[in-house]
């Protein structure tokens, strides 16, 4: 679910981006669903692998963070995965479908519950970088907190240990969930301690600190991510095992949601006052210490009760009793060398991590600067949820246009209008001051952003389904699960490092001048201070947030127009040039 509250682009996925801050599923979360289906089918359909991975992507929103994909990171043998794919049209088989989840509802809530806890985390790392926007956090600062988003995107490095270490006695996948799960809660309850000296030190910010601990929140939750994943296939039955996508997706949702569009609404004071109090106060419902407080205590609850309550059979086997193969650690990594050493992946996967430098801008850096222009955070949040439907609906369309033999045509057709609504979000950052009212934005405004940020989904959708099409495509069947999760991977950096960049350079691209004060100037925290000391004030002559949109279109342009043609070329390669040697 690329998610980005701090703006940050593509990673709950492309690791897409809710590019103007709009905190809930700004990237493709919804997608996960049908592609998951589409590559198992695509995958699965070959008889001659030696596994079968079922991999599924989730993003979460971009301008606030958050992107990454999400991987099925187990092997699944041969016969089991056909089931999965199974015949949807049958009625005999629907009926057997509905007739068996009455007696699976237990696992499948338990499955939507640990998705849902996966998701608070993620939603509260994705709130605080709106939070450091109110106490004028610099763009630095924020970029270096934009790390906290990475984890998902790299948890491919660590996904085979996960799936090939732990203790038989206990359980594979639990070997894993609760201990993971229990330092999540106690690393909540301690940063419900020290998360106010972090957020409210005399310095500012502690940037530091704040990020460590954050990332490790993200890094614990990234690992659940793949314990669950892998629990979820074998925890179900062969006939409703479809239902584990759903509740991966609409759990993590679910959670990102209350971690932070609900978050932010109960901790805004100027929200629960208009809309939940009758007496004025001076300060929102929750604050974010007693959110981590009382969700570390439902971590720690919760993963005891699972602990003790949730039985795996016996070693090597799911829930349900059926054989899971289990894959070398190093194994595993010299299939994902062999594959990155293949000619035509090394330059496909040089193209995705540099195609998204062109959009960077708008996706990190825009929804920090209407909440530093004033539009609140938590109102911004809110704008996301009439999107929902088209988030929903985008993919289905989509996909029509994908599944042909040459789905990087859509991608490349969509590219240079997401490059276009780059520079009408910097327009409409300079538009912003000028439409500020004394109570408030006008509705006109929010209409704008709400209609800005629908077109902006038609062309990020348009490019992300193409290439997770892609991606299944080309994926040699003998590793499938291993190739799609390198592919992904790859695709949810090339979203992350752009991002953090383009935070970074803000700062030194702007110009401020000293007024009010003869001799000063502003070129430095010191100098800045010695300014305001002799009377002045530091104004900002010129933004680098416009320099930065202007110079990333430009980049954009170019690689549209030279490296997006090579793209597109791939498409005609033969399936041999996909296909690892070792294997053949």
């Amino acid at each position: 679910m690329t998610t980005i509250v701090s703006g940050h682009q593509d990673s709950l996925g492309d690791g897409q981006t809710s590019d103007l801050g709009l905190a809930i599923i700004s990237g493709p979360t919804w997608v996960e669903p049908f592609l998951s289906r589409m590559e198992r089918s695509d995958l699965l359909s070959h008889r001659n692998g030696r596994q079968r991975k079922a991999t599924g992507t989730s993003p979460l929103l971009d301008g606030m963070r958050g992107t990454h994909k999400r991987e099925m990171n187990i092997a699944v043998p041969e016969e089991e995965a056909e089931a999965l794919i199974g015949d949807s049209d049958s009625d005999n088989h629907g009926h057997r479908v509905e007739r068996g989840i009455r007696g699976e509802l237990g696992s499948v809530s338990l499955l939507l519950f640990l998705y849902v806890l996966q998701g608070i985390p993620l939603g509260l790392a994705g709130s605080v970088p709106l939070i450091l926007q109110t106490k004028k956090a610099s763009y630095s600062d924020q970029a270096f907190f934009s790390f906290v988003f990475w984890p998902f995107s790299l948890k491919l490095l660590w996904a085979p240990l996960v799936d090939s270490l732990y203790f038989s006695r206990f359980g594979r996948r639990k070997s894993w969930l609760v201990p993971t799960q229990y330092l999540l809660g106690f690393f909540m309850i301690y940063l419900s301690g020290t998360v106010n000296l972090l957020l409210q030190s005399e310095g500012g910010p502690q940037i530091v600190p704040l990020t460590a601990v954050f990332f490790m929140l993200a890094f614990l939750a990234a690992t659940q991510d793949i314990a669950v994943d892998g629990w979820a296939l074998t925890m179900l039955s062969r006939e409703n095992v479809g239902y584990a996508s759903t509740c991966n997706s609409v759990g993590q949702t679910a959670g990102y949601f209350m971690g932070n569009v609900l978050f932010l609404a109960l901790e805004s004071a100027d929200f629960c006052n208009k809309y939940l109090r009758e007496e004025p106060r001076d300060m929102g419902i929750v604050t974010l210490s007693d959110f981590l407080f009382f969700w570390g205590v439902i971590f720690l609850v919760s993963t005891t009760l699972v602990a003790i309550m949730k039985k795996e059979s016996g070693e090597g086997r799911g829930d349900r009793g059926v054989q899971e193969e289990t894959q070398g650690v190093m194994e595993t990594y010299k299939q994902l060398s062999s594959i990155i050493k293949l000619p035509t992946v090394f330059t496909f996967c040089v193209l995705l991590l540099t195609a998204k430098i062109g959009f960077s801008a708008a996706d990190a850096v825009t929804g920090l600067k209407l909440v530093e222009a004033g539009v609140p955070k938590e109102t911004l949040a809110l704008l996301a949820v009439p999107l929902v439907p088209l988030q929903i609906l985008l993919p289905l369309v989509i996909s029509k246009y994908t599944a042909g033999p040459r789905p990087l045509d859509v991608f490349h057709k969509a590219f240079p209008f997401r490059l276009l609504m780059g520079l009408e979000y910097a327009l409409l950052v300079w538009w912003t001051p000028s439409v500020r009212q004394e109570g408030g934005f006008p509705l006109y405004y929010y209409v704008t952003i709400l209609l800005s940020y629908s077109v902006h989904q038609v062309a990020l959708y348009s490019m992300y389904v193409a290439c997770m099409a892609f991606h299944a495509k080309v994926s040699d069947p003998l590793i499938g699960g291993t190739y799609m999760t390198l592919l992904n991977t790859v695709t949810n950096l090339g979203g992350n490092w752009p991002s953090t960049v383009a935070l970074w350079v803000v700062d030194p691209l702007t110009l401020k001048g000293c007024q009010g004060a003869v001799e000063q100037n502003c070129s430095s925290a010191a100098a800045a201070e010695l300014c305001v000391d002799a009377g002045g004030a530091c104004v900002t002559t010129l933004d680098g947030y416009y320099v930065e949109s202007v110079v990333c279109v430009v980049i954009g342009l170019l690689w549209w127009l030279w490296l997006g043609k090579r793209m597109k070329q791939l498409q005609e390669r033969s399936p041999d040039a996909w296909k690892c040697r070792v294997n053949r």
